[in-house]
C-alpha cells in the first residue's frame, strides 16, 4: 500500500512538473491574455483536487496559495523571457537596416528640400511672370513701371529665399509671416487664431503661399479671401490623445488664366501631403460663387495637441514579476502555514488568524514596489517585521517572527539587490544594513537563544550584513551593466546619426549645386533684366526659371525609386508609406528611441499599411503610439496583438474602426 501511495505520489509530482513547463510555454509563444488564463485552469484543477478528496478547508486553502504563487513565478519569468527574446529580434533587425538609415535620410532630405524649392521659387516666379505679361498686353508706361518695380522687388527676394534655400538655414514660418504674405498680396483676409504648433503654423503658410500663387496663375481679376479661423466646436473637450482643430480656408470668385504652362504640376499634392503629416486634413476643388465658378482650398490642421500618458496594466512589463513575488511571498509564508498538521480549527482563534494574515500581506505586498520603489518598499518590509516582532512579543502571531526571517528573509534579500539596481550607492548602501539590524533583531528573538539578547542581536547582525552586502554588491553590478548597455546603445545611435547627417550633408551640396545653375540663376537674371528696364526679357527670364524649377522637380522625382527596404525605425515608416500611397502624420516632439522601440513601431506600421490608408505616429510622454483603419483580416490584428504584447505594450481598438498600438519606452525587460 504504502508502495502504491509513493508510485501515486510521483506521477504527481511528474504531472505538477509538466503542468508547470507548460504554463512557462504558454508565457514565453503566446499573449499575456491567454497565458495567463491557462495559468488560472492550472491553479483551479490543482486547488480542486484536495477539494475533492475532502480535504480540510484550511488545507484546501493552503493548497491553493501555494499553487498560485509557484505559477505565478513561472508564468512571470516566461513573460520575461518572451520580452528579451523580442527585444533581441527587434535588435537584429535594427542592426540589419541600420545601413541603410543614411540613404533614406539623404531622400527624405532631398524630397523636403524639393517642396521647399517648389514653394519659394514658383512663387516669386509666377508672380513676375503674371505681372510682366500684363503690362505687356496692356502696353501701358505706368504698368509697365509698375511691372519692373515689381519685378526688381520679387526677382530680389526670390534671390535671397533661394540663396538662404542654398545655405539651408531654413526655419519654421509662423502666424506673422502668414500675415504679411496676405498683406502683399493685398486679399480679404482675417484671421482670429493666435497660437499653434510650429508645424501647423508651416503648414498654414505654405496652403496660403501655394493658394495665392494659383490664384495668380489661373484667376486673374478675382476677389481672393483668406480665412484662418478655429472650428465650430472649438469649445468642446478634448479627448485625451485628440487635437483641436483650426481650419485654413483661401477661395476665389473665378478669372483668367494668364497664360499656361506656369504650374510644376506639384503644388496641390505637395501641399495635401504637408497638411496630412502635420495632422490635419486637405481638400481643394471647383466652387460656386454666385453665377461664377471659383476654387476654394481647405486645411484642417492641429491648434493644440493632447498626448496622453499611458499605464501599464498589472499583467505587462516589471510589474508582472514583482505581483508574482507578491503571490510567492504569500504562498510560502501564509500558504505553507495552512498546509501545516498542527493548524487547529479555526487557525487558533479569529485573532491570530486575523493578525497572521494580516501581517503576511504586509510583508509580501511591499514587493509589488520593487521596481518603481525599491527603497519605499524595503522600509516597508522592515516595518512589517518589527510589526510581527512586537506581536510575537505579546504572543498574538504565530509562527514566530525568528521562523519567518529565517524562511522568508528572500523578500528583504530580493529588495536588498532592487535597491542597489535602482538607487545610487550613497542611498542604498543603507539597505543591507538595515536588513542586517532587523534580521539580526528577528533571529536573537528566537527560543533557541541562551544568554544575553544583546549580544546574540549584534553577533547575528554582523553574520547577516555578510549576505545583504554580496546581494546589494550584486544588484550595483547589474545597474553597471545597465548603463554599459545604455551606453552602448547611445554611442550606436550617435555614430548611425553622425553617418545619417553626412549623407543629409552630401544630398544638400547635390541639390544646392544644381539650384545655383537653375532657378537661382534665371531669378538674378530676372532682377537684372528689371534694372535695364527690359520688361520682355523679365517675362522670359522668369518663365524660363519656372521651367527650370520643373526640369529639376522632374530630375529629382526620377530617382525616387530604390530597391533597398526602409530602415527599421519611426522615420522609415514615411518611406514605407509612401511605397504603398499612404500617409504618415507624425504628433508629438520627435525624439531618439531605444533601438527596440524603433523597430516595434516599424513593424506595427507594416502591418497596418494598406494602399491609401492614413496612419498615425505619436511621440508620447512614455513611448510611442502607432494608430490607423483596423485591418479587415483577423490573422493582421492577431499579429498586432502579438506584437504590442512581445513589445510589452497594448492594442485597444476605437469607436471609428481603428486600432491603436502602445509601445512602451521603458522596457519591461530591465528588470533585475
Amino acid at each position: 500500500m504504502n508502495g502504491f501511495a509513493g508510485h501515486v505520489w510521483g506521477l504527481s509530482l511528474v504531472a505538477a512538473v509538466c503542468a508547470l513547463i507548460m504554463v512557462h510555454l504558454l508565457a514565453v509563444r503566446t499573449t499575456a491574455g491567454s497565458s495567463l488564463t491557462g495559468a488560472v485552469v492550472l491553479t483551479l484543477a490543482v486547488a480542486a483536487l484536495p477539494a475533492v478528496r475532502g480535504e480540510p478547508p484550511h488545507y484546501v486553502a493552503g493548497v491553493a496559495l501555494t499553487a498560485d504563487g509557484v505559477v505565478a513565478v513561472v508564468w512571470a519569468t516566461g513573460r520575461s523571457r518572451r520580452h528579451r527574446s523580442a527585444r533581441r529580434s527587434a535588435l537584429a533587425d535594427y542592426e540589419a537596416g541600420a545601413a541603410a538609415v543614411p540613404l533614406f535620410a539623404a531622400l527624405a532630405e532631398r524630397d523636403r528640400l524639393a517642396a521647399e524649392l517648389h514653394d519659394v521659387a514658383a512663387h516669386r516666379l509666377t508672380g513676375i511672370v503674371v505681372a510682366a505679361g500684363a503690362a505687356l498686353r496692356l502696353a501701358d508706361r505706368e504698368r509697365t513701371g509698375d511691372a519692373l518695380r515689381h519685378a526688381d522687388e520679387a526677382g530680389r527676394e526670390a534671390v535671397r529665399e533661394l540663396e538662404r534655400l542654398t545655405e539651408l538655414d531654413a526655419t519654421a514660418a509662423g502666424f506673422a509671416e502668414v500675415d504679411a504674405l496676405a498683406a502683399a498680396h493685398s486679399v480679404d483676409y482675417r484671421r482670429t487664431v493666435d497660437k499653434a504648433p510650429a508645424g501647423s503654423t508651416e503648414a498654414t503658410y505654405r496652403v496660403v503661399r501655394e493658394a495665392l500663387t494659383n490664384a495668380a496663375r489661373y484667376a486673374e481679376g478675382a476677389t481672393v479671401r483668406v480665412r484662418i479661423e478655429p472650428t465650430d466646436d472649438r469649445d468642446k473637450p478634448v479627448r485625451a490623445g485628440g487635437d483641436h482643430l483650426f481650419v485654413v480656408t483661401v477661395t476665389d470668385d473665378g478669372g483668367t488664366a494668364v497664360e499656361p504652362g506656369l504650374g510644376t504640376g506639384r503644388g496641390l499634392a505637395g501641399l495635401a501631403a504637408t497638411v496630412t503629416a502635420t495632422g490635419g486634413t486637405f481638400r481643394a476643388g471647383p466652387v460656386r460663387q454666385g453665377r461664377r465658378e471659383g476654387w476654394s482650398v481647405r486645411a484642417s490642421l492641429p491648434a493644440a495637441t493632447v498626448l496622453p500618458l499611458r499605464r501599464w496594466p498589472l499583467w505587462r512589463g516589471t510589474a508582472a514579476l514583482d505581483y508574482a513575488l507578491v503571490a510567492l511571498a504569500i504562498a510560502l509564508s501564509l500558504g505553507a502555514s495552512l498546509l501545516s498538521a498542527d493548524v487547529p480549527a479555526p487557525f487558533g482563534g479569529l485573532l491570530p488568524a486575523l493578525v497572521t494574515v494580516v501581517l503576511s500581506g504586509l510583508h509580501a505586498v511591499p514587493l509589488a514596489w520593487r521596481s518603481r520603489a525599491p527603497g519605499r518598499a524595503l522600509a516597508a518590509v522592515l516595518s512589517a517585521l518589527l510589526l510581527w516582532w512586537a506581536c510575537d512579543r505579546t504572543g498574538w502571531a504565530q509562527p514566530p517572527v525568528s521562523d519567518i526571517f529565517l524562511v522568508y528573509g528572500w523578500v528583504e534579500l530580493t529588495l536588498v539587490h532592487s535597491v542597489g539596481v535602482r538607487l545610487p550607492w550613497r542611498r542604498g548602501l543603507f539597505a543591507p544594513l538595515a536588513v542586517a539590524a532587523v534580521g539580526g533583531l528577528a533571529l536573537a528573538s528566537g527560543s533557541g537563544i541562551t544568554g544575553s539578547r544583546t549580544a546574540a542581536w549584534a553577533v547575528l547582525a554582523g553574520v547577516l550584513a555578510v549576505p545583504a552586502l554580496a546581494v546589494w554588491s550584486w544588484g550595483r553590478r547589474t545597474a553597471r551593466r545597465y548603463e554599459r548597455l545604455r551606453a552602448a546603445d547611445t554611442r550606436r545611435r550617435v555614430l548611425l546619426d553622425g553617418d545619417a547627417d553626412a549623407a543629409v550633408s552630401a544630398q544638400r551640396l547635390l541639390f544646392a549645386t544644381g539650384l545655383r545653375e537653375t532657378a537661382l540663376r534665371h531669378a538674378r537674371a530676372v532682377v537684372a533684366a528689371a534694372e535695364e528696364g527690359d520688361l520682355r526679357a523679365v517675362r522670359e527670364e522668369a518663365r524660363a526659371g519656372l521651367t527650370a524649377l520643373r526640369d529639376l522637380l522632374s530630375g529629382l522625382r526620377a530617382g525616387d525609386d530604390t530597391d533597398d527596404a526602409p530602415p527599421p525605425t519611426v522615420s522609415g515608416i514615411t518611406a514605407l508609406a509612401a511605397r504603398y500611397g499612404a500617409v504618415v502624420r507624425y504628433v508629438g516632439a520627435r525624439r531618439p528611441l531605444p533601438a527596440a522601440v524603433e523597430v516595434f513601431a516599424y513593424r506595427t506600421a507594416s502591418a497596418l499599411i494598406a494602399v491609401g490608408v492614413t496612419l498615425t505616429v505619436r511621440t508620447l510622454t512614455d513611448g510611442v503610439e502607432v494608430s490607423g483603419p483596423a485591418p479587415a483580416v483577423p490573422a493582421v490584428e492577431r499579429r498586432l496583438r502579438a506584437l504590442a504584447d512581445a513589445a510589452g505594450g497594448t492594442l485597444s481598438t476605437t469607436d471609428r474602426g481603428a486600432v491603436r498600438v502602445w509601445l512602451p519606452e521603458a522596457f519591461p525587460w530591465r528588470s533585475e
